[in-house]
């Protein structure tokens, strides 16, 4: 039976795939809608986001803010692979290696192109740059989260295995520990407004929650692939908390939106709080309670293969759907188009997030073409290193070169944050020694 299993291994599972599809075309399609265009006299010359011109659409964030699910899916893909090495630690951080080289090597192609439109717009006069600045750089806090998770998956495996559900527990309360600590609440009756306590206080406590909040969807997807939870029962019952979630938190004084805000300060996500588990619950009960319909959609042979190919092009859109950003601009002043559609509640605002919209979809098209064809290009067949010295310090030149194009933006950050992801892709490969003539 084994043999036959080797010769005829099972079909890939089309619902993680598509889960994460899902994922990150809501993450895209949320950027784009939030960034506003601004106009003079049919120019370009500022954008605005979305939250910050109308605070009622944070309660938006609870739908695109999807980065949780896309960490519980990955998670439960890869737990499995990670529970076969738990007895090889070299063998762990080789398959992190990977993971990173993966994600570093298209990086580095985004912010050389990055860099030389940069070069370009100094010798022509370019002025879409300077709007969209940190717009082009800012969405790689993505790549640092998820790589930063998945170096911990071994760790989150075993607490699966020695701890089960109890680890999820664990981790809920140590969240709320450290918001209780960073709220400092005087009297039972400052519990009603917890969150307006939490988010006055930046603590370097409260940085904490980036490591922990963020591991919570990764344990609850291995504690999903192991079984412990499943069922629509279940599933209405964790979108119910959720609900109940959010409405308590916020209530007490967190701000609604689940992204953007004050590093430190009014924010939900810098460092991240309590009230963001309340979109996870939402995420991880909606993937039980439409798990049974969803599988029977996929095994539909067009649906299927439309999942394979957004698969495939997940992250590369991802990476690249900011940049289309600069011709759709372009191409709306061209045009003459309502991409400057003022306020929300003005006449016309949502007809030119439309637009927009349109003008992205549209421009990312050939963008991503010519990424596609670059990568068919390029040389897939490379390994990552197997050295502890050298992934740690890829490693660190990943993570550095991202928070440098981060924090400055497009202007100078894709330039000198090449520098760390070129040294990264370079550390993260496995380099043939040379042979030692023999005699």
């Amino acid at each position: 039976m084994q043999q036959a299993n080797d010769r005829h291994p099972a079909p890939r599972d089309r619902y993680p795939d598509a889960l994460r599809a899902m994922a990150l075309l809501v993450v895209v399609f949320g950027h784009w809608l939030a960034t506003l265009p601004r106009l003079d006299e049919g120019l370009m010359v500022a954008t605005d986001h979305l939250l910050v011109v109308w605070e009622g659409a944070g309660v938006l964030t609870w739908v695109v803010q999807v980065v949780p699910l896309f960490v519980f899916v990955s998670a439960a893909v890869s737990a499995d692979g990670v529970r076969r090495r738990l007895s090889d630690g070299h063998r762990q951080l080789h398959w992190w290696a990977s993971r990173a080289l993966a994600l570093a090597r298209p990086t580095v192609t985004y912010l050389a192109v990055l860099g030389a439109v940069v070069l370009l717009s100094r010798v022509t006069g370019g002025r879409f740059l300077e709007p969209l600045n940190h717009s082009l750089t800012i969405h790689l806090w993505f790549l640092l989260m998820l790589l930063g998770v998945q170096a911990l998956l071994p760790l989150s495996v075993r607490a699966d295995r020695r701890w089960g559900l109890g680890a999820v527990a664990a981790l809920v309360a140590i969240a709320a520990l450290v918001d209780m600590l960073r709220a400092r609440p005087g009297s039972p009756a400052d519990l009603l407004r917890l969150g307006e306590l939490v988010t006055d206080h930046a603590t370097v406590l409260g940085w904490l929650n980036l490591l922990v909040i963020w591991l919570l969807p990764q344990q609850l997807g291995i504690a999903w692939r192991q079984g412990r939870f499943s069922g629509t029962g279940t599933g209405l019952v964790l979108i119910a908390l959720g609900l109940v979630w959010l409405g308590a938190t916020v209530s007490s004084g967190y701000p609604l939106a689940m992204v953007d805000g004050e590093v430190g300060g009014r924010s939900n996500l810098l460092p991240p709080t309590l009230a963001l588990m309340g979109v996870m619950w939402l995420q991880v009960g909606t993937v039980l309670a439409f798990e049974s319909p969803a599988r029977r959609l996929l095994a539909r042979r067009p649906v299927s293969r439309l999942v394979t190919i957004l698969g495939a092009l997940g992250m590369p859109l991802y990476l690249w759907h900011k940049f289309a950003e600069l011709p759709a601009a372009w191409l709306g002043e061209k045009l003459g188009a309502p991409i400057d559609a003022g306020l929300p509640g003005e006449a016309g605002f949502w007809w030119g997030r439309l637009v927009w919209l349109l003008l992205c979809a549209l421009m990312v098209t050939p963008v991503m073409a010519a990424v596609v064809a670059f990568e068919m290009r390029r040389r897939q067949d490379v390994v990552s290193a197997t050295g502890t010295r050298a992934i740690l310090a890829g490693g660190a030149a990943l993570f550095a070169g991202i928070l440098v194009s981060m924090a400055l933006g497009a202007v100078p950050g894709a330039i000198i944050g090449l520098g760390g992801l070129a040294a990264a892709s370079w550390l993260l490969r496995a380099h043939p020694q040379p042979r030692l003539a023999s005699g």
